[in-house]
């Protein structure tokens, strides 16, 4: 599909982070863009104030008259908006409007691109935004669609040119074999998405058919120990690139890098915790293969802020510290603890996490249970259901029961600042994909008032 000829762009789920990035990116390119979302959030907020037309109630009749030009008009949705939608189903019913899915508008745009693409259950995010600001800020001409908000930037969107995309690849719905990219990486291969795939061997396969979807004379990274072949990256072994001597100075990880040909010395990187460590190698790697200068590459990984809901310091006094982050899985959650262990090693912590999903909830209930088990208190929220309908005995009081810690309990939403006050924990996180990301300002505001 050529793209030259689309003058108006309309997004059902306009307010998705994955969407509202390509809402910007064509915007940018001064297309007419407009859209639907069930609700008002700070992203739909930012994107008004670019002057996109947004509306929060699914009516045909809200659609703005230019968005009726089929000659025109690209349509794009996002598999999380139920199929019963009546936007949806009125341009599915008119089969003149060419309507596609996000990860098929990123496989077009991406396609005339020198495209580097991050794959994996986790980390996508964080190392796709790494990524991006290290190619931004070695003056390369790129366009990165990240899977949240970069601190650097204060966008989900860097536009510095268009010759280079970075894109995070992402494994559910099987979307990431859109994509057919130069440079690639699989960051991890853990049981995710098992309401979409069934089983664990179902995912495996379908990260081995993204890893042919790299382009014959294209590159391809993998974590080590991962059961693919590719170029391996790790934390203090033997993989073609490794980070090696790590210190911990003044809350900033100190390391080296070697790679292939050489090694980096004392390279300086902000965000705490082993995963995010593996993400800023991964990144640096793939910018290195790329062509980036070395020195350039050191400068920019240590000016790198993170992303909004991966470990935010939102709190940090010597009396409280308050985090949030959107671990919604276990291995996830494990990460978060071990950053907040490493960093804060005799301090007690109290975790607040809502599960995201029913299924996800069953699936991976021990695991969850295990997880966060860990923390020094630990007050759980009813699971958000996203795009589900409950499951018959699936609960967060049936979760409760399976975690093994003496301080656990099954509160509501407007009882967590409240339980907060009454923790003497100098740690508190928020940890959850769902709405809890909404309760971060009030939290903030009166532990602030508190503290």
């Amino acid at each position: 599909m050529n793209l030259d000829n689309i003058d108006n762009v309309y997004f059902i789920g306009i307010g998705g982070i994955g969407m509202s990035a390509l809402a910007r990116y064509f915007h940018a390119k001064k297309l007419r863009v407009a859209g639907y979302d069930k609700t008002q959030t700070d992203i739909t907020d930012s994107l008004e104030s670019l002057g996109i037309q947004v509306h929060f109630s699914d009516s045909v009749s809200n659609i703005p008259d230019a968005f009726f030009n089929y000659d025109t008009t690209l349509v794009i949705y996002t598999p999380a908006i139920p199929k019963n939608n009546m936007e949806l189903v009125y341009f599915k019913n008119q089969p003149s409007f060419r309507l596609l899915k996000r990860s098929e508008v990123l496989g077009i745009i991406t396609e005339n691109t020198f495209c580097l693409a991050v794959a994996g259950t986790h980390g996508k995010t964080t190392t796709t935004s790494i990524l991006g600001h290290l190619l931004n800020k070695c003056d390369v001409p790129v366009t990165a669609f990240l899977g949240g908000i970069s601190e650097n930037y204060n966008s989900n969107l860097i536009l510095n040119g268009t010759e280079v995309s970075v894109v995070e690849a992402d494994e559910f719905d099987r979307s990431f074999l859109t994509l057919s990219p130069d440079i690639a990486c699989i960051t991890s291969m853990d049981a995710d998405h098992l309401d979409i795939y069934g089983d664990a061997s179902e995912l495996i396969k379908s990260f081995e058919d993204f890893s042919k979807r790299v382009k014959t004379n294209g590159k391809l990274f993998i974590k080590n120990g991962l059961p693919i072949k590719g170029i391996t990256y790790g934390i203090e072994d033997q993989s073609d690139y490794s980070v090696h001597n790590i210190k911990i100075e003044h809350g900033v990880y100190v390391f080296d890098v070697k790679t292939p040909k050489t090694t980096l010395e004392n390279l300086q990187f902000n965000l705490p915790g082993r995963h995010n460590l593996s993400n800023a190698l991964i990144a640096l790697a793939m910018a290195v293969e790329y062509g980036c200068p070395h020195q350039q590459l050191a400068k920019a990984l240590a000016s790198y802020k993170g992303v909004k809901r991966r470990f935010s310091y939102h709190i940090k006094t010597d009396e409280l510290v308050y985090i949030d982050d959107y671990a919604h899985h276990p291995e996830e959650i494990n990460a978060v603890h071990q950053a907040v262990r490493e960093m804060y090693p005799r301090k007690k912590v109290l975790a607040i996490f809502q599960p995201h999903l029913f299924s996800r909830t069953r699936d991976f209930a021990d695991d969850f249970a295990k997880s966060l088990s860990q923390f020094d208190e630990l007050l759980l929220l009813d699971i958000y259901p996203a795009r589900e309908l409950p499951i018959e005995g699936i609960s967060s009081k049936w979760l409760l029961e399976k975690i093994n810690n003496k301080y656990k309990q099954l509160i509501g939403k407007k009882e967590i600042i409240e339980k907060i006050k009454e923790s003497q924990a100098q740690i508190v996180l928020t940890i959850g994909a769902g709405d809890i990301g909404e309760e971060v300002k009030q939290i903030k505001k009166a532990l602030s008032v508190a503290s």
